[in-house]
């Protein structure tokens, strides 16, 4: 344990196994994970973890091993979408009793949704280490310079904001009533271009036998494809942004506190982790690319950060090295119904009982991201004790959506 399930354990040669940390997986993630397996290019087997869930090609919550070739779908368009939190030295009783004020001047500081900073100079100096890089990608990939509104200025822009959908800026309290801050966002629109653009090329590049593929968007590239160094160059580039993306946000919202509340200090290093991503690794044996799509890594001793829907739990957690799930474990609770059928399930009323006690958007825009949606977090959490110990238990108590 904790493997719950394993198919394709009969399997005929050439389809790997899938260990899954859950029973509670609808059949059409059982069929993707399926179509993942049956793969050329997969080492040893696949893991999925307890959040897991459908996605566009690739299952959500999924760690995919890969030899010599990558999926860019795996990857997905949000690449270097992840988690970013430190605690800070303040306590809960240092809060104001209304906590609107503080809400709505992070809202102001940090742009939310679609909105991005006013002036190409307000995250200059975190822009400069990456500007090289965005050069090239544009010169190699004139397409992307179609995908995206004012592109050479949009990256700068979105460099230190949050976006929409299911990503958040939150503080929290953890166990001793410290306060955290956590944040939740990724590589916003040129991570959403860069990810259509090569999904696009594979799926081009595949056309004389993608028929043999399960899924269309399976489709990957084989080292030695013309399109692979490119990819792996953007790729790389892109995880890169997302990490100082949410970097450059916990600066923002640390300046906003500093403002609001009495002088403290940050307690420790800022854990900052990748969850839609690929990197290379070792394991049973093999180098080989590892996607994490909706998960983290959770390697010895490695920190990582686990967060709950926007009225539950969250996790400071410690990896515990699992081999079998390639050193990984659940990045969040995993969506039990699409945003579609949350939005025609419940209403404003079951959102403001759901998230009493947080401060937060209770408007019908957000609906579709009610706690109801979710998994059972702490459900999650006993599927994969054997993946990670848990460090720290945090509630929020403000929450930001775009």
């Amino acid at each position: 344990m904790p493997v719950k399930m394993v198919l394709n354990s009969n399997a005929p040669s050439g389809t790997v196994p899938v260990k899954i940390y859950t029973e509670d997986v609808e059949n059409s993630a059982l069929q993707q994970l399926k179509n993942i397996a049956q793969l050329p290019i997969i080492h040893s087997h696949v893991a999925a973890m307890p959040d897991v869930h459908m996605g566009i090609g690739a299952t959500v919550g999924s760690v995919i091993p890969t030899v010599g070739a990558i999926i860019p779908a795996a990857v997905g368009v949000d690449i270097g979408c992840g988690m970013n939190a430190v605690c800070t030295s303040l306590h809960a009783n240092q809060l104001p009793d209304n906590l609107k004020p503080l809400r709505e001047a992070i809202e102001r500081r940090v742009p939310v949704g679609f909105a991005r900073h006013k002036r190409i100079s307000a995250r200059e100096a975190a822009a400069k280490n990456l500007a090289a890089g965005a050069d090239l990608l544009f010169a190699k990939h004139p397409q992307l310079l179609k995908k995206l509104r004012d592109p050479r200025e949009t990256w700068v822009t979105q460099l230190g904001t949050l976006g929409g959908g299911n990503h958040f800026i939150e503080i929290c309290l953890d166990e001793n009533n410290r306060v955290w801050i956590m944040l939740h966002s990724g590589s916003r629109g040129i991570g959403n271009a860069i990810g259509q653009h090569f999904i696009q090329l594979a799926k081009r590049d595949m056309e004389g036998h993608v028929h043999n593929l399960p899924d269309r968007d399976l489709a990957y590239f084989s080292e030695g494809n013309g399109h692979f160094d490119d990819y792996i160059e953007a790729v790389h580039w892109a995880q890169e942004y997302a990490r100082v993306n949410r970097q450059e946000m916990m600066k923002l919202v640390v300046s906003v506190l500093q403002q609001h509340l009495p002088p403290f200090t940050l307690e420790s290093e800022a854990i900052n982790c990748h969850h839609n991503y690929v990197v290379r690794e070792q394991h049973f044996g093999r180098d080989v690319f590892v996607t994490r799509k909706g998960a983290i890594s959770a390697q010895l001793d490695q920190l990582g950060i686990i967060p709950g829907s926007m009225g539950a739990r969250s996790y400071i957690v410690r990896g515990l090295g699992n081999a079998e799930s390639f050193c990984s474990c659940a990045h969040g609770a995993g969506r039990r119904m699409s945003r579609t059928a949350a939005r025609k399930r419940f209403t404003r009323d079951d959102l403001e009982a759901q998230t009493q006690g947080v401060q937060c958007r209770k408007d019908k825009g957000v609906i579709d991201e009610i706690p109801a949606a979710y998994k059972d977090i702490d459900q999650v959490m006993e599927n994969q004790r054997d993946l990670v110990d848990v460090v720290h238990t945090l509630k929020q108590v403000i929450c930001i959506k775009g």
